[in-house]
């Protein structure tokens, strides 16, 4: 086993750790690494991994409470694999701690010849989903698992998107067509059968109903299905169904540069803007080794604390509606339109800018930029009140949303429940707090939680948020510091724009850094922000060339949905739409 200083851990009680597992389970632990991101990295045998997870949540040390994340990496054409056994797949586990607040790696090597892994799904519940992802997009077969079937992908695809020999781009795979019998296979494949997804059709008393809720329902906001299990009213079972919003997401950041992947990340949680971006140029900055200026800090924690309230407010607005209260949104969206004014004046556009820069932000805030500023933080306070008196404290809202879709901080753990979910059982858990970033450790503001986990507390602690934004973007206007928007390092993107008028060899550097963009040292690193719905992190795999080796996605929305049947059995339909809308979810963000 190769053991590694762990000194170059986050801290020693992480440090203390690594060396306990490495002597309880020496037979198990392969080898030990670190990266950039401080995370301890634990190699461990296929058939060791069970016993060193179940270890680590119920008696190790620090324990931890959460499966955060379980992905793949296609190794066989890496090039940079110091200090890491001989692999052809690699499945990365990420387990996070919130009574100690860190978090751990672990890995299993795997050869092409024999991809197969245990499931941990009798662990995790909420491993369920994450394995039928790495099976639908790397073949990769998880033993023991109640229902291992395509989860992104139509069930009649071959192949496996996120291995390096599958194709990137549509101009490498042959013309698109569909013959009349090839479209009777495919119709026929999406035929519906109750036992494929674990129903059954009769109870000793009656016979059940079965219904399609979606892919196009407007109560689903998004394209996506519900499979309903119906006796009378009362849901017997609700089975989400995904993918029909999948676009390829981690795919298109293993083609891109480093640079120009960076719009496509607006586009995951659509509503976020910005906020997308923050992750993702962080986690660069991170390997690259880019400190930035203070301004940019504080412009973007700005911007992102913009978008949050623009999310939450289409939420609100949204939430009242599902219910039958037809008004509010109307009111929300006139807001709504304000914040994205504000954001268009800086950025240059509403709701997808793709503004950040790796190093910075596109360019420096316009002359007169606060003034609009400070109106919505005059205007947004009576605004919120209103709302409180139309929606909040409306009773027939309140009858409709408090008891319904309840669960506890185990059952939130459990299932990867994060954001405003897990505050709103009661667990005071923020990032903004817990692990701050962007410099979020220099404003005051307060981490809103509820106690009984309902749709209705889901809703309040949302709307308890926005107030909070508005404070943080209060000391943002009155605290801007100055300085440059971006950093003068050399693997800055791109380069700024004044130096490229000097000479023709800057100017060359310039054009290079935005058509191939930088090269980053081989590296990985995993960075997570507190997004608009739950925490949203990026784990990149740099192999030292211009773009990344590995991206991958890991959003709040898909862990969110997978709870929909624990949270929604004995209500009425008409609960689980109540149940849908307090979610706070977009397709975008559940399927990439």
């Amino acid at each position: 086993m190769e053991v590694i200083d762990t000194t170059s851990y986050a801290d020693s009680v992480t440090a203390t750790l690594v060396e306990e597992l490495c002597l309880r389970f020496e037979n198990e632990v392969v080898a030990v690494q670190s990266y950039c991101d401080g995370i301890p990295v634990l190699w461990l045998k296929r058939d060791g991994l069970k016993i060193v997870m179940l270890y680590l949540r119920q008696s190790a040390s620090i324990r931890f409470q959460m499966l955060f994340d379980i992905t793949a990496i296609d190794e066989r054409v890496r090039v940079s694999r110091q200090g890491q056994p001989e692999s052809d797949f690699t499945v990365t586990y990420h387990l996070m701690s919130f009574t100690h607040n860190c978090d751990i790696r672990l890995k299993v090597a795997l050869l092409d010849a024999d991809l197969v892994m245990p499931t941990i799904s009798n662990l995790w519940p909420n491993a369920n989903w994450y394995e039928r992802e790495c099976w639908d997009m790397f073949g990769i077969t998880f033993a023991g698992h109640p229902n291992l079937t395509r989860i992104m992908l139509p069930p009649t695809w071959k192949g496996h998107p996120l291995r390096k020999d599958h194709p990137a781009r549509a101009t490498e795979m042959e013309l698109y067509s569909l013959s009349a019998e090839r479209q009777i296979v495919e119709q026929e494949a999406l035929r519906f059968n109750p036992e494929e997804w674990g129903m059954r059709r009769d109870s000793k008393n009656s016979e059940f109903m079965f219904l399609n809720l979606g892919p196009n329902h407007p109560s689903v906001h998004g394209v996506f299905r519900i499979a309903l299990q119906l006796d009378g009213e009362i849901l017997v079972d609700a089975v989400p169904d995904i993918g029909y919003h999948h676009r390829g997401a981690e795919k298109m950041g293993e083609r891109q540069t480093w640079h120009t992947f960076i719009p496509y990340t607006d586009r995951i949680d659509y509503l976020g803007g910005v906020m997308n971006n923050l992750p993702y140029v962080m986690a660069v900055e991170k390997m690259a080794g880019i400190v930035v200026p203070e301004r940019v800090k504080v412009i973007r924690v700005m911007l992102c604390e913009m978008f949050r309230i623009a999310s939450h407010l289409l939420f609100y607005g949204t939430f009242a509606q599902d219910v039958g209260q037809l008004s509010p949104v109307f009111y929300m969206f006139v807001d709504r339109e304000r914040v994205f004014n504000i954001i268009e004046s800086i950025c240059g556009a509403r709701m997808h800018p793709g503004w950040f820069r790796i190093g910075g932000v596109a360019q420096d805030l316009p002359n007169g930029w606060d003034k609009a500023i400070r109106e919505l933080l005059d205007f947004m306070p009576a605004r919120l009140r209103d709302y409180d008196s139309m929606v909040m404290n409306n009773g027939i809202l309140k009858r409709r949303t408090q008891g319904v879709g309840a669960y506890g901080v185990k059952e939130a753990m459990d299932w990867g429940i994060t954001g405003a979910g897990l505050r709103a059982c009661g667990m005071e858990y923020d990032f903004r707090k817990q692990r701050p970033y962007s410099g979020y450790e220099n404003f005051e503001f307060e981490v809103p939680i509820a106690v009984n986990g309902d749709c209705y507390d889901r809703c309040a602690v949302r709307v308890e948020e926005i107030r909070q934004s508005l404070r943080i973007i209060r000391q943002c206007v009155d605290n801007m510091p100055s300085g440059p928007y971006k950093s003068a390092h050399p693997l800055t993107t791109p380069p700024l724009k004044e130096k490229s008028k000097l000479d023709i060899e800057t100017l060359i550097n310039h054009f290079l850094s935005v058509s191939w963009g930088p090269v980053i040292p081989p590296n990985e690193v995993t960075m997570t922000i507190e997004a608009t719905k739950g925490l949203n992190s990026y784990y990149l795999v740099s192999d030292g060339g211009t773009g990344s080796y590995r991206t991958r996605i890991r959003t709040p929305s898909f862990a969110h949905l997978q709870m929909i049947p624990q949270i929604s059995r004995g209500f009425m339909v008409a609960d689980l739409i109540a149940i849908i809308a307090s979610i706070d979810f977009v397709m975008a963000d559940v399927d990439r």
